[in-house]
C-alpha cells in the first residue's frame, strides 16, 4: 500500500475532523473519567487493531490516551490509517 500525498491526507482529515496530522502520523487525544475507562477504550482499540492487522502507537497517561497512526512499511500515512481512525471513532 502506497503512502498518501499531502493533498490526499488533507482531504482525508476533512472526514475525520477530530484527528490531526502530527509528526507524520494521524493523531488524536482522548480524555476519560478515570484510568479504568481509558484502559477499556485502549482494549477496544486493541481489538480493532488486531482485526485490521494494523497497530497504532498508544500513549496512556492516567485518563488521557493519545493515538498515532502511520503505516511504517509504506513510509507514511495510507488509507489503512484512515480506515482504522474511522473505526476507532465508532468505539466512542
Amino acid at each position: 500500500m502506497a503512502a498518501l500525498s499531502t493533498a490526499e491526507i488533507t482531504d482525508g482529515l476533512k472526514a475525520l475532523p477530530e484527528w490531526r496530522l502530527e509528526n507524520g502520523a494521524l493523531a488524536r487525544s482522548f480524555s476519560f473519567s478515570d484510568f479504568r475507562e481509558a484502559m477499556s477504550f485502549v482494549n477496544a482499540v486493541a481489538d480493532l487493531a488486531e482485526r485490521a492487522g494494523h497497530h497504532p502507537d498508544i500513549d496512556i497517561r492516567y485518563n488521557k490516551v493519545m493515538l498515532a497512526l502511520s503505516s511504517h512499511d509504506a513510509g507514511g500515512i495510507t488509507n489503512r490509517d484512515f480506515s482504522l481512525a474511522a473505526a476507532i471513532g465508532q468505539v466512542l
